[in-house]
């Protein structure tokens, strides 16, 4: 077998993208077929049901559960405030009654006369989902979201954490090798994605996200700043969900690895474009990609190719993972014959030669063509 497939990270000026915008259940949709609409610009909107909350009223009056309709002031279907009562006995000559309040505002769902309890729903939680990039609403999904489409640019990378940030790009640095540090980053930042070189440090990154920068796009990063950063071990689940101020994407790997040339360039190119930058990463089951996109309507695309990228010699591969993870390289051969792992399980490999001379042979499914 001469050749191979693998996924491919994409580094395009000029791709069509669409996103598809859903709500996390049904809703309204906001949009049209055909209406442009801005990143920031919701598409849909929800309710989410807000949580219930548990009072047993039963207990609080020392009655019977079968009893407590008796004693409520208030019915299924009524709004409550918290530290309102909603059941009290009549005590003796209208003395040393017994008060139940409740612990929360909402609204009364139930009244159980087998448990004692009352029900509270708590208000529900409006949810919007912007259109994220902005373009032309190709799709209406009813009752759920659409379909956003636009043309543009299109970096991928390989890791990132954080969800979905908008800003206008601010390259900071002057090479791709260039570290990102507090002393480049200052109030000029704030609601802007900023642009590194090779890497992000710990301190840039605090400073970062005081000063409110919206995202950053860096080579690499040390893992144990990341883990100082996020308070936590990043596990092998779906990242993008983390609530860390910033989002921030990586398009080499872990360490102090310079940003590919052809990356930092098309970034520049870009410099004082609105960008929207996704974080969330998935490289096992099902990839998902840390993203930046910058729209611009003025491209031309040309015709995708239907075929998926071909692995061959002397095409650019990136390893994705260790001890390799990050590093780039040249397609050098493709071995026909197999070879066994430590695990004893025996895989096609690829021999690689990576930028600093060096080679190594790796499975072919620990690689990934670099578009």
């Amino acid at each position: 077998m001469a050749h191979a497939y693998t996924p491919g990270l994409k580094v395009t000026g000029a791709a069509v993208i669409r996103k598809t915008r859903l709500l996390p259940l049904e809703g309204e949709v906001l949009v049209e077929e055909g209406q442009r609409v801005r990143a920031e610009e919701p598409v849909a909107r929800t309710d989410l049901p807000g949580d219930v909350e548990m009072i047993n009223v039963a207990n609080a009056l020392s009655v019977q559960p079968g009893d407590i309709r008796r004693y409520m002031l208030k019915r299924e279907g009524d709004r409550v405030e918290e530290g309102e009562v909603i059941a009290q006995t009549k005590g003796l000559f209208g003395l040393f009654r017994s008060q139940c309040r409740s612990t929360v505002s909402g609204t009364i769902e139930s009244i159980s006369e087998v448990t004692g309890q009352v029900l509270i729903r708590k208000p529900p939680t409006p949810i919007e989902v912007n259109a994220y990039v902005d373009g032309a609403v190709v799709e209406v999904i009813p009752r759920r979201g659409a379909v956003i489409e636009t043309k543009g640019a299109l970096i991928q990378g390989i890791f990132g954490v954080g969800g979905e940030s908008i800003g206008e790009l601010k390259v900071v640095v002057s090479s791709p090798d260039e570290r990102l540090t507090p002393d480049l980053i200052d109030g000029s930042c704030s609601g802007k994605v900023v642009v590194g070189g090779s890497l992000v440090t710990y301190e840039a990154l605090i400073k970062a996200r005081e000063i409110g920068v919206r995202g950053i796009v860096v080579g690499g990063v040390d893992d144990f700043d990341l883990r100082r950063f996020l308070g936590y071990d990043i596990g092998v689940a779906i990242t993008g969900s983390e609530e860390i101020g910033l989002t921030l994407v990586i398009t080499e790997g872990f360490g102090e690895i310079r940003m590919a040339d052809r990356t930092f360039e098309l970034l520049k190119s870009l410099d004082g474009r609105k960008a929207s930058v996704n974080g969330a990463t998935q490289i096992r089951a099902g990839v998902l990609r840390p993203e930046v996109i910058v729209p611009l309507e003025e491209v031309e695309v040309e015709e995708e190719r239907e075929s998926e990228p071909r692995l061959e010699v002397g095409v650019r591969v990136r390893a994705i993972r260790e001890p390799y993870f990050g590093r780039i390289g040249v397609v050098k051969s493709l071995p026909v014959e197999l070879r066994q792992l430590e695990t004893e399980s025996k895989v096609r490999v690829v021999e690689v030669e990576f930028e600093d001379g060096t080679t190594a042979v790796l499975p072919r499914a620990n690689v990934e063509i670099i578009e």
